[in-house]
Order: C-alpha cells, then structure tokens, then sequence
C-alpha cells in the first residue's frame, strides 16, 4: 500500500457533495427475523423465509453426479465475508453500520436485502405474500431509528398485480422509501402443465411484455404513491446459467442478463411511454449491458420502423428482375426454379 493512502473518512472530507450508497447490501440475521415474523405473522411466513436457505442447502448437499442428473445449478457457499469480524457484524447490525458511516465515507445508503430477495419468488400464494408482508415490517423496524442516512428496501411480490398493489400500499403506511420488486415470474408453460408438468417446464415473466398480467395498474400506484421500481432481478439457475459444477460460471453476467430482459420488455411494452414520470432501476449488473441494449434499440429501430419496413417488404421485390439476374450468373436451371421458391418469413407459405 502507497504512502499516499487516505481512507474513506479522509477522502469524504475533500468533498463538496454527499455520497449516496444506491445499491448497498445488508445481511438479515436469521434467528432474530425468523422470531419477528413468527410472533407478528405466523408459522406460515417464518417457513416462507427460510425456504430458499433451505433449497440452496439440498442443492449444495448434493453430488455433481446428483446435481448432473437433476440439472441443477451449483450454488455458492461461503458467500459472507468473516476475516473482518467487525465488518461482517456492520453487514448485520443496523445500529453499527449507522455508527460507522463516516469512517465508511457515506452520508446515505439504501439497503437492498440479501436473503429476502428470494421471497418474492415463493410459489405458494399465501406463504409468499404473508413473507414479504412480514419481512417488510421488520425492516421497518429495525430502521426506524435510522431514518435520516439509512432506508432499506421493501419486497415487493410482483404474480399478480393484485398483490403488488396492496403490498405498495402497506409499505407506504410502514413509512418506508424503496421498494425492490420481483421480476422474472416462473410460470407454467400450459401446453406442458397438464398432469403436474416437469419443473423445468416453464417461461419467466419480464413484466412489461407478453405478460400473464396488465400491470398498468402497478405502474400508476407507483407513480400515485411516490415509488421508483428498482428491480434486482437474477438469471442464474436460468438457461445458460446452469452448470452443476461452476457457482462462478452460473454468477457472473447473470444480474446484467436479467436486467436487460425486464428493461428490455418494459421500453418494447410501451411501459416507459405510458409511465414517463416514472424511474426504473437496475441493480448489480454494472452499465455496459444497458449501453448495448441502448445502441440495440437504435439499431432495430433504423431497420425496423414503419418507414423502414418497404426496404424489406415481399411486395417490393422484382422477380422478375431477379429471376433475370440468376439466369445471368447461375443458369436457366435455377432461374426456372424461383417459381418453387417461398420464404416463410416473407408472409409466404414454406414450399
């Protein structure tokens, strides 16, 4: 380490402005949360939470082989830092990591969950809704006291726009500011769901396009209730994020993918249009996604915008000028055929 280090304290006083933490993370300690949700909610939600601890220890339990024949993804173990002691108990002490802010360099920071932000993704209706209800009061508590440069983020089930809708309104009387909402909805595919289906026959919800749901009326209830969506949506375990050996191989790239499936099918949805006041966010998956989907966008609006459409339509095709063409470098035998050729992506019948 060079002489000229300065710490985070030092270099916050250098500066003219606040420093505002967007995306900060704090570790919920199980044994305390699991006895708030347990004594204000119920047996029910408490299960909820633990739930997804619960399938990552099975999978993490397995063999490769196990892993291989059920094709399930590697998980990661060892996730929490624990070198540091201090700073793994500011990870999950709200009163400490409030108390280190300066030494921190922070004048704010929004708190996304780590372990609760699996509960949107419960299957079950009711255990899904009763746990995120109950993790958002907790939260609330706990922070309570923390207002002024701490706010953490609320879970918000997004399988229906019903109860994402009364759980906007139950966190706006908790007083709290940010909400972080689910996204890439697991749904079963119908034509494969008869009979009980197989768990891997499915398709995932991105909200804004080709939906199960018009979720018109989440937008507006944000936008009446004062909420930015933010969304910290994973794609690993998802597609070609699905090695049962490789935890790193399954992680990296898997927030900027499903990021920009939600961004994308809420810009192609028309949601932006409709909803312009509102600001969406993406977490964890750096920038450089989002300035390739932008340059995307441009792109296939150039080629295909309702202007741009008569340089590929069927109609404005010559034949005749074409079949004149492959008479001239091929030979008559294939000019003869473009009678039998049709292209089905040209609003033809396949021959």
């Amino acid at each position: 380490m060079s002489g000229n280090h300065h710490d985070p304290a030092q270099i916050h006083a250098r500066l003219s402005h606040p420093v505002i933490d967007s995306d900060g993370h704090w570790v919920e300690y199980f044994p305390l949360l699991l006895d708030y949700i347990r004594n204000v909610v119920g047996i029910k939600a408490a299960e909820g939470m633990k739930s997804g601890d619960e399938i990552v220890g099975r999978i993490l339990t397995m063999s490769l082989e196990q892993r291989r024949n059920e094709r399930r993804a590697q998980q990661s173990w060892w996730p929490f830092p624990t070198k540091n002691t201090r700073d793994r108990a500011t990870a999950m002490i709200p009163k400490l990591l409030y108390e280190r802010m300066e030494e921190l360099g922070l004048d704010f920071s929004v708190l996304y969950p780590t372990q609760g932000l699996g509960i949107y993704a419960i299957r079950n209706d009711e255990i899904r809704q009763a746990t995120c209800r109950a993790f958002n009061m907790y939260i609330a508590d706990s922070f309570r006291e923390f207002a002024d440069r701490l706010t953490p983020a609320a879970a918000i089930p997004m399988h229906t726009p019903a109860e994402a809708i009364a759980e906007l309104e139950h966190v706006k009387q908790l007083g709290l500011k940010t909400i972080v909402m689910g996204s890439m909805i697991r749904r079963p595919i119908p034509a494969y769901a008869r009979d009980g289906g197989h768990r891997t026959a499915a398709w995932y919800d991105v909200l804004g396009l080709d939906s199960e749901y018009n979720y018109d009326a989440v937008w507006q209830k944000c936008v009446e209730l004062g909420f930015a969506p933010t969304f910290h949506s994973a794609g690993r375990g998802l597609g070609l994020r699905m090695s049962p050996s490789n935890f790193t191989y399954n992680h990296i790239g898997h927030f900027a993918s499903a990021g920009e499936a939600v961004c994308k099918a809420l810009f192609l949805g028309g949601v932006t249009r409709r909803f312009p006041a509102l600001k969406f966010a993406f977490l964890e998956g750096g920038v450089g996604w989002a300035c390739q989907l932008y340059a995307d966008l441009i792109g296939h609006w150039k080629k295909r915008n309702y202007d741009a459409l008569a340089e590929v339509n069927p109609a404005n095709l010559d034949r005749q000028l074409l079949g004149e063409m492959f008479e001239k470098y091929v030979g008559r035998d294939a000019a003869d055929k473009l009678s039998e050729w049709k292209s089905v992506s040209e609003g033809e019948e396949s021959a």
